[in-house]
């Protein structure tokens, strides 16, 4: 069995962005440094150090492809002691694994991780749980239970309007990485290109195609970078190793 990790990475980081306006634009929230680096390459090296990944293929905007091979060749080869693939990605996320999807040369049992871009605190036991659940069931997250009560709410143009209020036992935060058996998550993509579905996660195209769906745990440091605050939060786990 081969693994291979898929790391979107062509988004604009809209959230980010607008959230940190200043007169000099600011990079794209995956380009962001904290301690100096960027999330990227901290989230690279995660996947580049775990033994049990063979390849992995990230998905940038075309015009990011040659300058960023350049970059880890000059500055992180330790990166490129795996092989790594360089795709051009699409205008949503979906778009983006797809054309990593097509890349890969995989048989129908070896198992595809995809990991959010800015997660790069994500730990090997992590990585270990997903690919274990995904090899025997088919499909595997990570997800944490949720703590604070869950309200579903309906919106209005006035705001928004509680309508019900959701067991937090049923409830768990989806994570990445997402694990799949490559013939599984092939086969999702296949059904939702051909009724044009853009779903919210990889999970989400799975679970529509018929395919359970395995919960391992995650981690609350296992975070997505997503808001200036996040930055704040993700150099104290820098410091504090």
């Amino acid at each position: 069995m081969k693994v291979f990790a898929i790391i979107p990475a062509a988004g604009l980081g809209s959230r980010m962005a607008s959230a940190t306006r200043s007169r000099k634009p600011a990079p794209s929230k995956q380009f962001t440094d904290i301690g100096g680096i960027p999330i990227l390459i901290h989230t690279l090296r995660k996947f580049a150090a775990h033994p049990a990944v063979d390849e992995i293929f990230v998905a940038l905007r075309q015009g990011e492809i040659a300058g960023f091979r350049a970059r880890l060749e000059k500055q992180h080869p330790e990166i490129l002691a795996k092989p790594v693939h360089l795709v051009e990605g699409g205008e949503h996320r979906q778009h983006s694994v797809a054309n990593a999807l097509a890349a890969i040369h995989a048989s129908p049992h070896d198992v595809v991780l995809i990991h959010d871009a800015v997660r790069p605190f994500v730990t090997p036991e992590i990585i270990d749980a997903v690919i274990a659940a995904a090899h025997t069931q088919g499909a595997a997250v990570a997800g944490i239970p949720a703590v604070d009560t869950i309200k579903q709410v309906e919106r209005t143009a006035d705001g928004a309007l509680v309508t019900a209020t959701i067991a937090r036992e049923r409830v768990v935060l989806a994570q990445t990485p997402q694990g799949f058996r490559y013939e599984v998550i092939r086969q999702a993509f296949a059904e939702a290109t051909a009724d044009g579905f853009l779903g919210t996660d990889e999970a989400s195209l799975v679970e529509r195609s018929g395919q359970p769906v395995a919960v391992v745990m995650g981690a609350a440091r296992n975070l997505k970078i997503t808001n200036p605050g996040d930055l704040e939060l993700a150099e104290f786990y820098l410091q504090r190793g």
